[in-house]
């Protein structure tokens, strides 16, 4: 009986990788008016960010339908294997609900766990239990171990413009002004499965020293599990300049690091040129 692993685009963990892991990634549908994409599929990341910079529409995601998840657990149950679905945090989605609700139908079969998060916090979530699957740990095993672990997900990421916060509604336009004005950058995290603001810093180097007080702050960086690093639009420049201005915390742990991109899910609201780190913290 194998272990099948699942999981939403939302996790920012791309077909290539999935395929790598061997495991399988749903993409959600990111609409731009009447277009519609399968998030990393039809729509890969930089070519968002162009349709996001090109265009005055303001993209929305969609869930990943009840009928979605079942088709994959009936697939798992044939075979006679079974599954375990990663979901983007409940509270700022209703996949988890919607796989909850197909699950019900596949019980001992089809597990569904709440990552309570979304971004590169969900990847390194999933990225451990496939690194528990392949140490030979049955389905049950890695939900207790994951659900227990996953109190130490982390993400830090830091906004390069606040424009897309106003587009989206979640800023006032006279904020957002003013912010840009004074090269206000924001340092967000993920608390209790949404986003919560940490700080902001004017202007990049104060902003990316948030970022590494942040981490160290939280206890530091657990390097014997996950650790992912990912860059919002159609270059890595500031991500390299970050892990340049940075490169103390991560010293001798480089090949330890993964490096993805931020996709429609988190890049809908903070536009081109974030840059996120999403770990496990040390244990006392």
């Amino acid at each position: 009986m194998a272990v099948r692993i699942l999981t939403d685009s939302a996790s920012d963990i791309s077909q290539a990788k999935a395929a790598e892991w061997n495991i399988k990634v749903i993409p959600l549908r990111v609409r731009f008016g009447e277009e519609e994409y399968l998030d990393g599929v039809t729509l890969k990341p930089h070519e968002f960010y162009e349709k996001l910079i090109e265009t005055d529409t303001i993209p929305k995601t969609s869930q990943i339908t009840p009928f979605e998840y079942e088709q994959e657990f009936a697939e798992a149950k044939k075979a006679g294997d079974q599954i375990i679905c990663f979901t983007m945090s409940s509270g700022v989605s209703g996949c988890w609900q919607s796989a909850s609700l197909a699950a019900s139908e596949y019980e001992g079969c089809a597990y569904v766990v709440d990552t309570r998060q979304f971004c590169i916090s969900e990847y390194i979530i999933v990225n451990r239990a496939v690194e528990l699957r392949d140490a030979g740990k049955s389905a049950e095993e890695i939900v207790r171990i994951i659900e227990e672990e996953k109190k130490d997900a982390h993400v830090i990421a830091v906004f390069d413009t606040l424009e897309y916060l106003r587009l989206g509604g979640r800023l006032s336009a006279a904020a957002a002004f003013t912010g840009n004005l004074l090269a206000i950058k924001p340092v967000l995290t993920i608390e209790n499965g949404e986003v919560f603001i940490l700080g902001k810093a004017r202007g990049s180097k104060r902003s990316g020293n948030m970022l590494s007080e942040s981490i160290r702050r939280i206890g530091g960086i657990d390097f014997n599990r996950p650790v992912c690093i990912a860059y919002a639009g159609t270059d890595d420049s500031l991500l390299k300049k970050y892990m340049n201005d940075s490169a103390y915390l991560y010293e001798g742990c480089e090949d330890r690091i993964q490096k993805a991109e931020v996709g429609s899910t988190i890049g809908t609201y903070s536009g081109p040129g974030a840059i996120a780190v999403a770990f496990f913290a040390k244990k006392d």
